[in-house]
Protein backbone atom coordinates (compact mmCIF):
# COMPACT_ATOMS: atom_id res chain seq x y z
CA UNK A 1 0.00 0.00 0.00
CA UNK A 2 1.61 3.71 -0.89
CA UNK A 3 2.37 5.72 1.86
CA UNK A 4 -0.38 8.67 0.39
CA UNK A 5 -3.09 5.59 1.62
CA UNK A 6 -1.83 6.68 5.15
CA UNK A 7 -2.08 10.39 4.75
CA UNK A 8 -4.54 12.58 6.69
CA UNK A 9 -7.34 14.09 4.52
CA UNK A 10 -7.52 17.48 6.87
CA UNK A 11 -5.87 19.92 5.37
CA UNK A 12 -4.61 21.49 9.21
CA UNK A 13 -2.32 18.16 9.24
CA UNK A 14 -0.11 19.82 6.84
CA UNK A 15 0.42 22.98 7.58
CA UNK A 16 3.56 22.54 10.12
CA UNK A 17 5.08 19.59 8.33
CA UNK A 18 8.89 20.41 8.25
CA UNK A 19 9.02 20.26 4.63
CA UNK A 20 8.70 23.27 1.48
CA UNK A 21 6.05 21.37 -0.26
CA UNK A 22 3.27 18.64 1.04
CA UNK A 23 1.12 17.00 -0.75
CA UNK A 24 -2.56 15.60 -0.30
CA UNK A 25 -4.99 13.72 -1.79
CA UNK A 26 -8.37 13.77 -1.23
CA UNK A 27 -11.97 13.07 -2.97
CA UNK A 28 -15.38 14.61 -2.67
CA UNK A 29 -18.71 13.46 -3.99
CA UNK A 30 -20.83 15.80 -5.93
CA UNK A 31 -22.11 19.42 -3.87
CA UNK A 32 -19.72 19.19 -1.48
CA UNK A 33 -18.51 22.11 -0.19
CA UNK A 34 -15.67 23.18 2.57
CA UNK A 35 -16.88 26.10 4.60
CA UNK A 36 -14.80 29.28 4.47
CA UNK A 37 -11.14 28.64 6.03
CA UNK A 38 -7.24 29.59 5.61
CA UNK A 39 -3.75 28.36 5.12
CA UNK A 40 -0.88 29.09 7.13
CA UNK A 41 1.00 27.88 3.73
CA UNK A 42 0.04 28.67 0.21
CA UNK A 43 -1.93 26.37 -1.81
CA UNK A 44 -2.57 25.12 -5.07
CA UNK A 45 -6.17 23.77 -5.34
CA UNK A 46 -6.37 21.06 -7.74
CA UNK A 47 -8.55 18.27 -9.07
CA UNK A 48 -7.06 15.99 -11.49
CA UNK A 49 -10.88 15.14 -12.14
CA UNK A 50 -14.16 17.33 -11.79
CA UNK A 51 -14.66 20.68 -11.40
CA UNK A 52 -14.43 23.12 -8.09
CA UNK A 53 -15.78 26.45 -7.60
CA UNK A 54 -13.88 28.58 -5.40
CA UNK A 55 -14.74 32.04 -3.54
CA UNK A 56 -13.15 34.37 -1.78
CA UNK A 57 -13.94 38.05 -0.59
CA UNK A 58 -12.54 39.41 -3.90
CA UNK A 59 -13.62 36.78 -6.91
CA UNK A 60 -14.56 33.93 -8.07
CA UNK A 61 -13.42 31.01 -10.28
CA UNK A 62 -14.23 28.06 -11.69
CA UNK A 63 -11.65 24.93 -11.65
CA UNK A 64 -12.13 22.66 -14.86
CA UNK A 65 -10.05 19.52 -15.07
CA UNK A 66 -6.45 20.36 -15.91
CA UNK A 67 -6.39 23.66 -14.22
CA UNK A 68 -5.62 24.73 -10.73
CA UNK A 69 -5.82 28.02 -8.44
CA UNK A 70 -2.67 29.27 -6.77
CA UNK A 71 -4.13 30.86 -3.32
CA UNK A 72 -1.43 32.58 -0.94
CA UNK A 73 -1.17 31.91 2.55
CA UNK A 74 -3.76 33.64 4.86
CA UNK A 75 -6.52 33.86 1.67
CA UNK A 76 -10.06 32.94 3.43
CA UNK A 77 -11.66 30.88 0.83
CA UNK A 78 -14.27 28.23 0.30
CA UNK A 79 -14.85 25.55 -2.08
CA UNK A 80 -17.64 23.48 -4.26
CA UNK A 81 -17.86 20.85 -5.64
CA UNK A 82 -19.80 20.95 -8.97
CA UNK A 83 -18.90 17.42 -10.00
CA UNK A 84 -17.06 14.47 -8.43
CA UNK A 85 -13.97 15.17 -7.51
CA UNK A 86 -10.03 14.17 -7.44
CA UNK A 87 -8.44 16.34 -5.54
CA UNK A 88 -4.44 15.90 -5.53
CA UNK A 89 -3.32 19.42 -4.35
CA UNK A 90 -0.42 20.99 -2.52
CA UNK A 91 0.86 23.39 0.09
CA UNK A 92 4.10 25.39 -0.45
CA UNK A 93 5.70 26.87 3.01
CA UNK A 94 5.11 30.33 3.65
CA UNK A 95 8.60 32.25 2.28
CA UNK A 96 8.92 30.01 -0.42
CA UNK A 97 5.35 30.84 -1.98
CA UNK A 98 6.30 34.93 -1.97
CA UNK A 99 7.81 34.40 -5.32
CA UNK A 100 4.54 32.98 -6.58
CA UNK A 101 2.51 36.59 -5.83
CA UNK A 102 0.17 37.40 -3.21
CA UNK A 103 -3.22 37.24 -5.60
CA UNK A 104 -5.30 34.22 -6.72
CA UNK A 105 -4.44 33.30 -10.22
CA UNK A 106 -5.94 30.27 -12.17
CA UNK A 107 -2.67 28.53 -13.77
CA UNK A 108 -2.47 25.36 -16.35
CA UNK A 109 -1.00 22.26 -15.15
CA UNK A 110 1.35 20.81 -17.17
CA UNK A 111 1.64 17.01 -17.38
CA UNK A 112 4.82 17.48 -15.62
CA UNK A 113 3.59 19.32 -12.90
CA UNK A 114 0.76 16.78 -12.70
CA UNK A 115 2.97 13.74 -12.26
CA UNK A 116 5.01 15.26 -9.73
CA UNK A 117 2.44 15.82 -7.77
CA UNK A 118 1.16 12.62 -8.13
CA UNK A 119 4.74 11.09 -7.41
CA UNK A 120 5.00 13.24 -4.47
CA UNK A 121 1.92 12.00 -2.76
CA UNK A 122 3.43 8.20 -2.77
CA UNK A 123 6.22 9.64 -0.62
CA UNK A 124 5.93 9.94 3.09
CA UNK A 125 4.89 13.27 4.39
CA UNK A 126 7.83 13.94 6.21
CA UNK A 127 9.58 12.44 3.24
CA UNK A 128 13.65 12.16 3.97
CA UNK A 129 15.85 14.46 3.20
CA UNK A 130 18.38 14.18 1.54
CA UNK A 131 15.91 12.02 -0.87
CA UNK A 132 13.31 11.45 -3.89
CA UNK A 133 10.74 13.54 -1.67
CA UNK A 134 13.30 16.76 -1.95
CA UNK A 135 13.68 16.65 -5.40
CA UNK A 136 9.97 16.19 -5.91
CA UNK A 137 9.41 18.96 -4.31
CA UNK A 138 11.94 21.19 -5.88
CA UNK A 139 11.38 20.21 -9.28
CA UNK A 140 7.44 21.39 -8.45
CA UNK A 141 8.48 24.84 -7.91
CA UNK A 142 10.43 25.03 -10.83
CA UNK A 143 7.48 23.83 -12.43
CA UNK A 144 5.25 26.46 -10.50
CA UNK A 145 7.72 29.42 -11.55
CA UNK A 146 7.13 28.34 -15.24
CA UNK A 147 3.43 27.59 -15.29
CA UNK A 148 1.13 29.99 -17.82
CA UNK A 149 -1.70 32.15 -15.99
CA UNK A 150 -5.05 31.41 -17.30
CA UNK A 151 -6.94 34.84 -17.69
CA UNK A 152 -9.69 34.07 -16.07
CA UNK A 153 -11.31 35.27 -13.17
CA UNK A 154 -14.83 37.16 -11.73
CA UNK A 155 -13.47 39.74 -9.54
CA UNK A 156 -16.28 39.98 -6.77
CA UNK A 157 -17.80 44.07 -5.78
CA UNK A 158 -18.60 44.70 -2.25
CA UNK A 159 -21.35 47.41 -3.30
CA UNK A 160 -24.19 46.17 -1.82
CA UNK A 161 -26.21 46.71 -5.23
CA UNK A 162 -23.91 45.16 -7.35
CA UNK A 163 -23.42 42.24 -5.30
CA UNK A 164 -26.84 41.37 -6.15
CA UNK A 165 -26.62 42.06 -9.24
CA UNK A 166 -23.42 40.23 -9.77
CA UNK A 167 -25.27 37.08 -7.55
CA UNK A 168 -28.01 37.69 -10.09
CA UNK A 169 -26.13 37.17 -13.48
CA UNK A 170 -23.90 34.37 -11.84
CA UNK A 171 -27.21 32.68 -11.35
CA UNK A 172 -28.50 33.63 -14.59
CA UNK A 173 -25.14 33.77 -16.91
CA UNK A 174 -27.26 33.20 -20.37
CA UNK A 175 -29.78 36.28 -19.32
CA UNK A 176 -30.76 38.47 -22.00
CA UNK A 177 -31.38 41.36 -19.09
CA UNK A 178 -29.47 44.57 -20.09
CA UNK A 179 -27.71 46.41 -17.38
CA UNK A 180 -30.88 48.97 -17.60
CA UNK A 181 -32.88 46.18 -16.59
CA UNK A 182 -30.54 44.95 -13.86
CA UNK A 183 -30.62 48.33 -12.61
CA UNK A 184 -34.41 48.48 -11.97
CA UNK A 185 -34.16 45.65 -10.07
CA UNK A 186 -31.90 46.68 -7.17
CA UNK A 187 -33.12 50.92 -7.54
CA UNK A 188 -30.06 51.89 -9.19
CA UNK A 189 -29.26 53.81 -12.18
CA UNK A 190 -27.30 52.62 -14.96
CA UNK A 191 -25.16 55.55 -15.12
CA UNK A 192 -24.09 54.33 -11.26
CA UNK A 193 -24.01 50.87 -11.82
CA UNK A 194 -21.73 51.50 -14.96
CA UNK A 195 -19.57 53.35 -12.17
CA UNK A 196 -19.53 51.07 -10.19
CA UNK A 197 -18.81 47.99 -12.45
CA UNK A 198 -14.54 48.94 -13.12
CA UNK A 199 -14.25 50.44 -9.69
CA UNK A 200 -15.44 47.82 -7.68
CA UNK A 201 -14.03 44.71 -9.45
CA UNK A 202 -11.55 46.52 -12.30
CA UNK A 203 -13.52 45.46 -15.39
CA UNK A 204 -16.16 47.11 -16.92
CA UNK A 205 -19.52 45.95 -16.94
CA UNK A 206 -19.38 44.00 -20.08
CA UNK A 207 -15.44 42.37 -19.39
CA UNK A 208 -17.30 41.60 -16.14
CA UNK A 209 -20.16 39.31 -17.94
CA UNK A 210 -17.81 37.94 -20.59
CA UNK A 211 -15.35 36.36 -17.42
CA UNK A 212 -19.28 34.63 -16.29
CA UNK A 213 -19.48 33.28 -19.56
CA UNK A 214 -16.06 32.04 -19.82
CA UNK A 215 -16.48 30.28 -16.25
CA UNK A 216 -19.78 29.15 -17.50
CA UNK A 217 -18.22 27.59 -20.88
CA UNK A 218 -15.07 26.23 -18.76
CA UNK A 219 -17.80 24.07 -16.70
CA UNK A 220 -20.25 22.87 -19.61
CA UNK A 221 -17.24 22.12 -22.19
CA UNK A 222 -15.89 19.83 -19.37
CA UNK A 223 -19.42 18.06 -18.80
CA UNK A 224 -19.33 17.68 -22.41
CA UNK A 225 -21.25 20.00 -23.75
CA UNK A 226 -21.35 21.14 -27.50
CA UNK A 227 -20.00 24.68 -28.37
CA UNK A 228 -23.07 25.52 -30.42
CA UNK A 229 -25.20 24.80 -27.01
CA UNK A 230 -22.94 26.46 -24.75
CA UNK A 231 -23.48 29.62 -27.12
CA UNK A 232 -27.05 29.10 -27.47
CA UNK A 233 -27.17 28.93 -23.33
CA UNK A 234 -25.64 32.21 -23.13
CA UNK A 235 -27.19 34.04 -25.57
CA UNK A 236 -24.96 34.38 -28.35
CA UNK A 237 -26.06 35.02 -32.00
CA UNK A 238 -23.93 32.11 -33.42
CA UNK A 239 -21.29 29.40 -31.87
CA UNK A 240 -18.85 31.79 -33.66
CA UNK A 241 -19.78 34.85 -32.05
CA UNK A 242 -19.20 32.72 -29.24
CA UNK A 243 -15.59 31.11 -29.98
CA UNK A 244 -14.57 34.66 -31.26
CA UNK A 245 -15.46 35.93 -27.94
CA UNK A 246 -13.25 33.05 -26.19
CA UNK A 247 -10.53 32.86 -28.27
CA UNK A 248 -9.87 36.67 -28.14
CA UNK A 249 -9.48 36.20 -24.21
CA UNK A 250 -8.16 32.80 -23.47
CA UNK A 251 -5.80 32.46 -26.88
CA UNK A 252 -7.25 28.76 -28.01
CA UNK A 253 -10.63 27.81 -29.25
CA UNK A 254 -13.52 25.95 -26.85
CA UNK A 255 -12.93 23.12 -29.36
CA UNK A 256 -9.01 23.28 -28.12
CA UNK A 257 -11.00 22.41 -24.47
CA UNK A 258 -13.33 20.26 -25.45
CA UNK A 259 -10.82 17.70 -27.29
CA UNK A 260 -8.42 17.87 -24.28
CA UNK A 261 -11.42 16.77 -21.59
CA UNK A 262 -12.51 14.09 -23.56
CA UNK A 263 -9.34 12.44 -23.42
CA UNK A 264 -9.07 9.85 -20.97
CA UNK A 265 -6.58 10.44 -18.14
CA UNK A 266 -4.30 8.25 -16.58
CA UNK A 267 -5.54 5.91 -13.65
CA UNK A 268 -4.62 8.02 -9.95
CA UNK A 269 -3.00 6.55 -7.25
CA UNK A 270 -5.29 5.57 -4.34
Amino acid sequence: MPPSAHRSTDHRDYQRVPRVVTALARDAEHGVTAPPHSHERAQLLYATQGLMRVQTDTGVWILPPRRALWIPPGVVHHWTSVSKVTMRTIYVEASAARAFGDSCRVIEVSPLLRELILALLDEPIEYPIPGRGEHLAMLILSELQAAETVPIAIPWPRDRRLVAVCTAIMSAPGSAKNIEQWADDVGASARTLIRLFPKETGLHYRQWVQQVHLAEAFKRLAQGVSVGDIAAALGYASPSAFSAMFRRILGKTPQHYLTEWRQPVTQQPA
